[in-house]
């Protein structure tokens, strides 16, 4: 019998598997049935991601690793046989997955030099990108989100349908993000929070662009949440990348006498930050075999440290009496806080394998969720103590309407993993209440966006 990888076809492959998983049934019963359901559903996902076959197999079955002991033992055998396969073997269709790749690449590329060369045409009008008018401020999302989400489009072939909505919802942010008659002070006004708050609007945009046909879908919008963590994660590494880059050339070209910090700032900061979001999107997906190794790690390490601070923070506001200062960059450093570690409970639970039984890192999870909980609460509370103290302004509005928003979400997070370590509740529900919950952040972003600089007099 070949082993899978040696040009065989996905239903080879899949037969394989399934005869590997039957010969073991004796040592680890499982039902082969439902498992292979799985594993096609995962192929298809990934097929739809742009992977070939062979790869999208490779791919699904590691993830299977992940539910049953038999399927882990499958990976681990034939891995190497896999991986040859990949990267040394031509299969039946190297060529097209070749030029699917370099066309993708080239898109990219392309979509990131427009992105660099639009971040500069304000200047062309006298606008510049350190002027205090708050221009650039307001409309950095519109240089690049538009054409990522269009990168997306293409690639996933959206319908004409979806694509005019799309395309009125960037339309309508630039016009909200230009028509009012702001005062150009970026200094905690109505200007600044829409800064703040329209990327988080237009990246759920993004996300309808990115799942194609799937948003409607819990597996669409879970696999929108693992992309954003993976593309956090490269971007920060191409962004570290370039700070070397950038100190290096600093260096050398000083050493000759060039100053060359004009150009950073008005050319190489700019225009490299902005393409690197479309460049590192590319690289996700061009390597989702490799990053989704990569994130869940992380997440891993950092959620029990956050737990660990989160609740020595808690014990030790018992301990002294202690309340949270109601100082501005004191609750907006606490909502920032709040807002890493339910990204980090995002990401565990799109890297989790729904259909594994509780373990100690749910555990975990649990202690983060509830002590996040809990300092929301205090930070409500520090929030009310201000409006009460100094009245209603556009920050502290804004700061409440997004902490009631976490207090929500933390809350009924907090009792549906607690029925699913209790047994009285799947793991489905977890992930399925996190991804319905997603349009509330971009909705009430829209409304800070939208509504708020009229009612505040555009102060």
């Amino acid at each position: 019998m070949p082993d899978p990888g040696d040009g065989v076809s996905l239903e080879e492959q899949i037969d394989q598997w399934r005869g590997y998983l039957r010969r073991r049934q004796a040592i680890h019963p499982v039902d082969v049935a439902e498992l292979e359901d799985h594993l096609r559903e995962q192929v298809a996902v990934l097929a739809d991601a742009g992977l070939a076959t062979d790869e999208a197999f490779l791919v699904a079955v590691k993830r299977m690793g992940d539910l049953d002991a038999l399927s882990r033992e499958f990976a681990r055998e034939h891995s190497d046989r896999l991986w040859k396969q990949l990267v040394v073997v031509p299969s039946h269709d190297s060529g097209d997955k070749r030029a699917r790749a370099r066309t993708d690449a080239i898109v990219a590329f392309c979509l990131a030099g427009a992105a660099a060369a639009v971040i500069k045409v304000p200047a062309l009008f006298g606008i510049q990108l350190d002027g205090n008018d708050g221009f650039y401020a307001r409309n950095l999302s519109l240089f690049v989100l538009p054409l990522l989400t269009g990168y997306f489009v293409w690639k996933r072939r959206v319908g004409t349908g979806t694509l005019r909505w799309l395309a009125l919802a960037f339309v309508a942010a630039g016009v909200f993000a230009n028509v009012y008659p702001f005062g150009g002070n970026l200094g905690g006004n109505t200007e600044a929070l829409t800064a703040l708050h329209l990327p988080i609007a237009l990246w759920l945009v993004v996300g309808i662009g990115y799942a194609g046909g799937r948003w409607s879908q819990v597996g669409g919008r879970m696999d929108f949440i693992r992309f954003s963590g993976e593309l956090f994660i490269y971007y920060v590494l191409i962004a570290l990348g370039g700070g070397v880059l950038t100190a290096f050339m600093a260096m050398i070209f000083q050493s000759i006498g060039i100053d060359v910090e004009p150009f950073f700032e008005s050319w190489l900061l700019p225009c490299g930050a902005i393409g690197a979001v479309v460049v590192a999107s590319w690289l996700v997906e061009a390597k989702q075999s490799v990053i989704e190794n990569m994130a869940p790690v992380l997440t891993r390490l950092f959620a029990p440290l956050f737990a660990a601070v989160l609740v020595t923070f808690l014990g030790t506001m018992l301990w002294t009496g202690s309340g949270v200062g109601i100082e501005r960059n004191v609750l907006i450093a606490f909502d920032l806080l709040l807002v890493v570690v339910l990204g980090l409970l995002l990401y565990s639970v799109s890297a989790r394998d729904p259909r594994s039984p509780p373990g100690a890192f749910d555990v975990v999870q649990v202690v983060l969720v509830v002590s996040a909980l809990l300092a929301d609460a205090v930070a409500l509370w520090a929030i009310a103590a201000r409006i009460t103290e100094f009245g209603f302004s556009p920050n502290r509005v804004a700061a409440l309407g997004e902490n009631v928003i976490l207090l929500v979400n933390l809350a009924w997070s907090a009792v549906l993993y607690i029925r699913f370590l209790r047994g009285r509740g799947s793991f489905t529900s977890l992930e399925r209440w996190q991804t319905d919950y997603l349009p509330v952040y971009a909705v009430w972003a829209a409304i800070v966006v939208i509504v708020f600089p009229p009612v505040f007099g555009y102060t």
